[in-house]
């Protein structure tokens, strides 16, 4: 008996020792496994870092040329709006210089009807010439001056 306990021993271990090796192979081949599978995920991983890195380029040259579009807008509007500032300057200063006309008018206008009451009606006939010639706008020589903002607005818009 006892060989034959001797001989069920040896063949449990060799049956424990195809066992281990098995076990070994076993866990050899999931360590490839796993160590295939994580080369994997970190290709995976890389290229989806990459794409990002793709994406955030290709964002940020979209709004680089945004941003130079609005910038090259602003400047146009800015242009646009000094442009307009001065031609308001000149036009502001047609409009003093035309009040100030029509104000002289009106006073040369009052000069003339208190004039009119000053000489009465008698012998106003050799008085009146040299008042219509007053009052004709064309023999007045400021009203054929031209306005002077507008040689500004020139020298503005060239």
């Amino acid at each position: 008996m006892a060989s034959s306990s001797g001989t069920c021993s040896g063949s449990t271990l060799m049956h424990n020792s195809g066992s281990e090796e098995d076990l070994k192979a076993m866990v050899e081949l999931k360590k490839r496994k796993r160590m295939i599978s994580n080369r994997e995920s970190a290709r995976r991983s890389r290229m989806k870092k990459q794409k990002h890195l793709d994406n955030l380029i290709s964002q940020v040259t979209h709004l680089r040329k945004e941003n130079q579009h609005i910038i090259t807008g602003v400047n146009i509007t800015t242009q646009h709006y000094l442009n307009i500032e001065a031609e308001n300057s000149v036009l502001k200063a047609q409009v003093g210089e035309l009040s100030y006309r029509l104000q002289s008018l009106d006073e040369i206008i009052t000069f003339l009807n208190a004039s009119n009451g000053v000489f009465g009606a008698g012998d106003s006939s050799s008085f009146t010439e040299p008042y219509d010639s007053l009052l004709n706008p064309l023999n007045l020589p400021y009203l054929n001056q031209p306005i002077m903002a507008a040689a500004a607005s020139d020298m503005l818009q060239r």
